[in-house]
């Protein structure tokens, strides 16, 4: 082996390692904001009593561990969940469409699933053989993945042309909006105001069932997107080289269109709308991870689900006896980072 070889390796083998160190430190950094989250609010739990409740929840006493198992720990790992497959589906969906501000908000499955939801609020009375419960995110849940139907067949019709797809995306984030917007004249003054409370994103009213369905169907997305972190990385480097490796690039937009609005659909079903958490978490992994999809997968999903844990913990602090519906904090945080992304699309190369 030459001494260059012996050098590229070497170097190889410190990205391999500075990778890995850095994975290990998100997934740290993520059970720190876990803790962090599972202590905020009124009632005083420190870190000892929340290891303890975690592990021995018998020693706990009646009201404590209620808060913890019944409460607290529900909100705070669907925060996670949501924010895992927000990131994979802002990840996958930036590479196919080349588009740094693709995300499945931008995509329109996020307005989508608002309207569902208005829907079954407005049409409470009619619906009312269906709890509350099962009726808003399970409307909420079919126009999602209705819209994400529709940015398939646009696929379909257009041989996979980007442009067209993220065009027709943006299209459907009008068109929820407005149609959202018109249910306002005719729903009474509660059914506003709950739609409302409902569009800007809350954890507070998942369950234990919200959480197992949106981990498993991470779960059950994230190795078919493992499969294929090749190929998404030969992507990065142009249609044209992928082209010549013998991709189909139409087939593959198919495939990965379909897997993020799945993600997106049963993200934002149970909480409502998440907004930029699936733009910024897959851009702050991109400048730790480069492009090397490897990684990128599993960085952006850590980064992602740090960032509305992080969103979650400070929902409940910001404000002494108060919690903040958590989209308000992270749309505050990813309108300036849209800003800059607009920027330096701009700005001259």
């Amino acid at each position: 082996m030459s001494e260059q070889s012996v050098l590229l390796y070497d170097r190889f083998g410190r990205i391999v390692r500075r990778r890995r160190l850095c994975l290990a430190g998100l997934a740290l950094a993520l059970l720190c904001s876990l803790c962090l989250d599972l202590m905020a609010g009124p009632a005083d739990l420190g870190l000892s009593d929340i290891v303890s409740g975690l592990f021995r929840p018998d020693e706990m006493d009646m009201r404590h561990r209620i808060i913890l198992w019944d409460v607290r720990l529900p909100d705070a790992l669907i925060a996670l969940a949501v924010g895992g497959c927000l990131g994979l589906a802002g990840i996958e969906s930036q590479t196919i469409l080349d588009n740094p501000l693709a995300s499945p908000f931008t995509l329109g499955v996020s307005s989508a699933a608002v309207f569902g939801a208005s829907v079954a609020i407005v049409s409470a009375p009619a619906l009312a053989f269906l709890p509350v419960g099962v009726a808003v995110p399970g409307m909420a849940l079919v126009f999602a993945l209705g819209s994400g139907a529709l940015i398939l067949m646009v696929v379909r019709i257009s041989g996979g042309a980007r442009e067209t797809v993220v065009l027709f995306g943006i299209a459907l984030v009008f068109l929820w909006t407005a149609t959202t917007s018109g249910l306002h004249m005719v729903a009474d003054v509660d059914a506003i105001q709950e739609i409302v409370f409902w569009s800007i994103g809350n954890l507070t009213k998942a369950g234990w069932n919200e959480v197992a369905i949106v981990f498993a169907v991470f779960t059950l997305v994230l190795p078919f997107s493992l499969r294929q972190v090749w190929v998404m990385t030969l992507l990065r480097g142009g249609e044209a080289q992928a082209r010549s490796m013998g991709i189909d690039i139409s087939r593959l937009r198919v495939w990965v269109i379909f897997r993020t609005s799945v993600l997106a659909a049963f993200a934002v079903c149970f909480v409502g709308t998440i907004s930029f958490v699936g733009l910024v978490g897959p851009h702050v992994a991109r400048l730790i991870f480069g492009e090397d999809h490897r990684a990128l997968v599993p960085g952006a999903a850590l980064c992602s689900a740090l960032i509305l844990s992080l969103a979650s913990f400070l929902s409940k602090t910001l404000i002494p006896g108060a919690v903040i519906p958590v989209g308000v904090l992270t749309a505050v945080v990813g309108v300036p980072v849209l800003l800059s992304l607009l920027a330096g699309r701009r700005r001259p190369r």
